[in-house]
């Protein structure tokens, strides 16, 4: 069955088109859920992974690779819980989290500035001053952070397969525009499809176990393999790189050929 991300700013409605499709579809639907099993599984406070997937990088953070860590342990506790696939995410970042997965349905969900202000001052309390003021920091502290992890912007409308604007389409609607969606032959799980999953997964949870030791560590999965890319000068230290291969080995639980390439 398809995985589904659904991408959204605040108080643009898309919790709720998440949840109505989760109950329309029977699908487990997951957000904060995944900030907290990393933080328990990795033993990190979950406010410094909100920190990591919302807050743009500061000049000094660019340098240190913290905030690629923490991406790195939600990623992998994402991935864990895409392998049971009929899942719908509407957390940050899952379009970025799960690139390469050939079944996951990439939905964003748009609405007008000035609904959103009406929307926060409501909730909030607060002036309407204050609610735009709010609404376009978050905004674009999500563009830089997209731009600075991965290069791209989260408002490309290239980056997903459908977006939504809820205004004269209500929730209802949206619900039922993603479940024809579903229905394309490209968003059904196959057994190909599962077992690169599973693979990813693996990869991840092993980027994950390595990263605090080598930060610019990074692990790929394909065709049954586990590619970990090093730096020259790490690559070229023979125990280290034994030790990596022994861990991953251990983490993988089956028997993986594991290629250390160099990245320059």
């Amino acid at each position: 069955m398809p995985i589904i991300t659904i991408s959204r700013g605040s108080y643009s409605r898309g919790k709720e088109v998440a949840e109505k499709l989760a109950q329309d579809l029977g699908y487990q639907v997951l957000s904060r859920d995944i900030l907290l099993e990393a933080s328990e599984h990795y033993n990190i406070p979950e406010i410094k992974l909100v920190r990591a997937i919302h807050d743009a990088p500061s000049i000094l953070g660019r340098f240190s690779y913290k905030k690629e860590t923490f991406v790195s342990y939600i990623r992998a506790a994402l991935l864990r819980q895409v392998e049971k696939d009929n899942l719908i995410y509407h957390g940050l970042a899952g379009h970025f989290l799960l690139q390469g997965i050939p079944h996951v349905l990439k939905v964003r969900i748009i609405a007008d500035l000035e609904d959103r202000v009406q929307e926060e001052m409501k909730r909030e309390k607060i002036s309407a001053a204050e609610a735009r003021r709010i609404l376009q920091k978050d905004d674009q502290e999500r563009r830089k952070w997209s731009k600075h992890l991965y290069g791209i912007d989260t408002w490309d409308p290239s980056l997903y397969d459908l977006v939504i604007r809820v205004k004269c389409v209500q929730v209802d609607d949206a619900v039922d525009l993603i479940k024809y969606a579903l229905k394309g032959s490209c968003f059904q799980s196959t057994p190909e499809n599962q077992k690169l999953v599973k693979a990813m997964s693996l990869a991840a949870q092993i980027e994950a176990a390595l990263i605090q030791e080598i930060p610019s560590v990074q692990v790929g999965a394909r065709e049954g393999e586990i590619f970990i890319y090093l730096r020259r000068s790490v690559c070229g230290d023979e125990e280290l790189v034994s030790r990596i291969k022994r861990l991953a080995a251990s983490i993988a639980d089956i028997e993986i050929r594991i290629t250390c390439l160099v990245k320059p």
